[in-house]
């Protein structure tokens, strides 16, 4: 009864908290270790990179030639920063939200266009890829956590997939995978740019992918999973079979997969569930990966969905977290933006909620086991992997501490977790 109290008590204080501002960079008291923020200040940038020769997929007609246009991208990118004596942390988004009638006003730690830090070594590269529709804030939370932590985080904005621009879903089935490479690209261009503010900053070379939902079906293909033939000849695939390009049946498949994407973090992946994947395409994922999932997502799948992904990729060294009868907006939206609430009109709200779990919470175990897998998996730090090699149930850990903090023989409770508040997650691991 205690721990309920708690956990109800905790949960009124962080929507408390969060009803005064759209703050994406709260940390709650009982939120696992590796949440909280790392030890570098924080920079952002808005920058537009365009693509000049990609398949115009919106004006295609079937059994013609494909057109080409200029596809332009709008990032954020957050970095590690170094203020000036008169800068101090703290920035505003204008973020437009699920409901496009309505644009909430995020406050975040970092500072805008603030000078990069620049040491003795570059930072590794984030891709962050947001859902169908969505846009490049909906995991700001993540993005500046990580960029504290020693990364260079390139969240996008996927023309025709984002809240304001939504077309039709064969856009985004052939682009998302094609924008999160040609991302890549243009970040290590920048990166051996001498006169960009990236220029030196970046490591392109030591890459991971972060997608959620949408952001997940690209990230699964560019992990290794190349599409199935059922997935080409979808209903709303585009026409003129142009996902053969990315198939698992496509001899130059394997080929065109970028090799300085190192690990890959899907988040509700979507596809599975209406046979975008087979044993042949996910047999082709071989970086490491970790996936995260609600078991009662209803748009993904579960069983048939992020889980069959999970255990179809055999090649992988891979986890899965897994949060309890959370549905498909498990971990990775924001809180619920204040510009929803005391309206009648409450369409798009549930984007950024789930039926059981508070959002603030998913967010901050998110950052924690992201925290530990990248970090792990691009900058080599194996004091991380302790955070993953954990029971696989959260409920059976034993949480057994001396009172100097000292671990007992028998403590088995999740590293970085205090007691009872891994309730509620598992982790698998193959």
């Amino acid at each position: 009864m205690r721990t309920l109290i708690v956990a109800l008590l905790m949960t009124l204080i962080s929507s408390a908290l969060h009803a005064q501002t759209n703050r994406i960079d709260l940390i709650r008291p009982d939120a696992p270790e590796l949440a909280h923020f790392g030890e570098f200040d924080i920079g952002v940038r808005t920058v537009d990179v365009t693509d000049g020769e990609r398949a115009d997929v919106l004006n295609m007609q079937r059994d013609e030639e494909t057109p080409l246009y200029d596809r332009t991208l709008t990032l954020e990118i957050w970095y590690p920063a170094q203020l000036s004596a008169d800068q101090t942390p703290g920035t505003q988004y204008q973020a437009r939200t699920r409901n496009v009638d309505l644009t909430a006003t995020l406050h975040g730690r970092a500072v805008r266009d603030a000078d990069p830090l620049r040491g003795e070594s570059r930072y590794p590269l984030i891709i962050i890829s947001h859902g169908y529709p969505g846009n490049r804030y909906l995991l700001s939370h993540l993005g500046e956590n990580l960029a504290s932590k020693g990364y260079v985080v390139a969240s996008i904005d996927h023309r025709d997939s984002t809240y304001e621009d939504q077309q039709n879903i064969n856009s985004t089935l052939y682009n998302r995978a094609m924008d999160q490479r040609f991302v890549l690209s243009a970040i290590a261009d920048f990166g051996a740019d001498d006169d960009h503010f990236l220029g030196g900053v970046v490591d392109a070379d030591n890459t991971g992918l972060i997608g959620y939902s949408m952001g997940g079906y690209g990230a699964v293909n560019n992990l290794g999973a190349g599409y199935s033939d059922g997935g080409v000849g979808f209903i709303a695939a585009p026409p003129n079979r142009l996902l053969d390009e990315l198939a698992a049946s496509n001899p130059d498949f394997s080929a065109s997969l970028d090799p300085r994407i190192k690990a890959g973090v899907p988040i509700a992946p979507w596809g599975m569930n209406t046979g975008f994947w087979d044993a042949e395409g996910l047999a082709g994922i071989q970086v490491p990966t970790l996936f995260v999932a609600g078991d009662a997502d209803t748009t993904s799948g579960y069983e048939n969905g992020i889980k069959a992904i999970y255990d179809g990729a055999v090649n992988s060294d891979r986890y899965m977290l897994v949060f309890k009868n959370a549905g498909h907006s498990a971990a990775a939206p924001i809180p619920l933006p204040v510009e929803f609430l005391d309206r009648e009109d409450t369409s798009g709200a549930g984007h950024y909620t789930d039926a059981v779990w508070d959002t603030l919470r998913m967010n901050n175990i998110l950052q924690h086991f992201v925290t530990a897998f990248l970090d792990l998996h691009l900058k080599g730090d194996t004091d991380k992997a302790a955070y993953l090699d954990v029971v696989e149930d959260g409920a059976d850990g034993v949480y057994a501490m001396n009172p100097n903090g000292q671990a007992r023989g028998d403590h088995t409770y999740w590293r970085g977790f205090g007691q009872g508040s891994a309730v509620g997650l598992k982790l698998y691991r193959n």
